[in-house]
């Protein structure tokens, strides 16, 4: 498959530049897998496509405000630093921008509370920061620091909660598991109490999710690395789930990675597990774990995109996309949801 056979057509109207003002009254677009026959609703019936005995499994990580902005301590040019991965206490691996103002050996100043060093150049162009400061590094981040949105997001956003979802817990992700954005507390009890299940992995989402495919020939494209954890109490509800006949139904393609990255790991089983993933799903991918997927609208030609036409099927998948379009859905990380079950 080509890359350009994931492209479609979307207005930039419909891309949602803020998110809607109560989470669960976004829209839902629901495909029955077998048929493609498509529904349109409100994420708050959501109920109605759950039965007693189903398990949601939840990514529960939390996005670290990690844009930054530092001065040059040699020339006062103001770098973009937007915090990637965590090699050690003090060292993270980040973007910078401009990157030739960020040269090794140079040092920024973020305020009077934090400094840092440039230590390595990748080749990726990705520097490796030392960090030096006083104090809790997490909270001078929550201080200083700015959500990590898209590049489409234009808008400033007023309420650095609404680029969380309200499960949120371990802090760690440079973007948010954007399907769980749909999801208020008093819509997960109501879930609960129905009889359906609630299990939680964490998976650190990282920006590569947002890098495009840049070859022609999917099969070549190579996936960023994410940090995941499967708990214990989760790969035994899962276990038990299967076991009574149950579905699992995956909140989002980061649950699904996670999920389905044990799942190849171990030939099938679900288990405790502690890892990093480079899995790839496109079509012709196998499932192993998932019976049903929530997510949203995602980029043409993303791998995102790529994942969901592996578990619909790539003509389902594109036409429920044209009909988003033309029922003017909201698209990307502020906009409405799918579920495919």
């Amino acid at each position: 498959m080509k890359t350009s056979d994931f492209y479609y057509d979307l207005p930039e109207t419909l891309i949602a530049q803020r998110p809607i003002e109560k989470r669960d009254e976004s829209r839902l677009l629901h495909v029955d897998r077998s048929t493609g026959e498509i529904e349109h609703r409100h994420f708050y019936d959501i109920t109605d496509y759950l039965v007693p005995g189903d398990t949601l499994i939840l990514n529960d990580t939390r996005v670290l405000p990690c844009r930054i902005y530092g001065v040059k301590e040699e020339t006062g040019a103001v770098v973009e630093f937007l915090l990637l991965t965590q090699q050690s206490q003090d060292t993270w691996e980040c973007l910078c921008g401009p990157g030739k103002k960020a040269r090794e050996g140079s040092r920024f100043s973020f305020g009077e509370k934090l400094r840092c060093e440039v230590v390595e150049v990748k080749d990726d162009g990705n520097r490796i920061v030392r960090f030096y400061y006083d104090g809790n590094f997490f909270a001078i981040l929550d201080e200083i620091g700015q959500m990590p949105l898209p590049p489409y997001i234009k808008e400033k956003l007023e309420d650095k909660e609404r680029y969380q979802t309200v499960y949120s817990k371990e802090l760690g992700s440079a973007a948010a598991p954007t399907a769980g954005l749909h999801f208020t507390p008093e819509l997960i009890e109501k879930i609960k109490a129905m009889g359906v299940n609630i299990g939680y992995v964490t998976l650190h989402v990282g920006l590569g999710t947002f890098r495009p495919v840049k070859v022609d020939d999917v099969t070549k494209h190579k996936m960023h690395s994410e940090h995941y954890w499967l708990p214990k109490e989760t790969a035994d509800l899962i276990n038990e789930t299967k076991k009574n006949g149950g579905r699992i139904i995956s909140v989002g393609t980061t649950s699904c990675r996670t999920l389905e990255a044990v799942a190849a790991k171990y030939d099938g089983e679900i288990r405790e597990d502690e890892d990093w993933t480079e899995i790839f799903i496109y079509p012709g991918f196998e499932f192993k774990c998932i019976d049903a997927l929530i997510t949203n609208f995602h980029l043409p030609e993303s791998t995102l995109l790529m994942l969901v036409s592996a578990f619909l099927g790539y003509d389902k998948t594109m036409n429920a996309y044209r009909e988003a379009v033309k029922e003017k859905y909201r698209f990307f990380s502020f906009g409405d949801s799918m579920m495919i079950s």
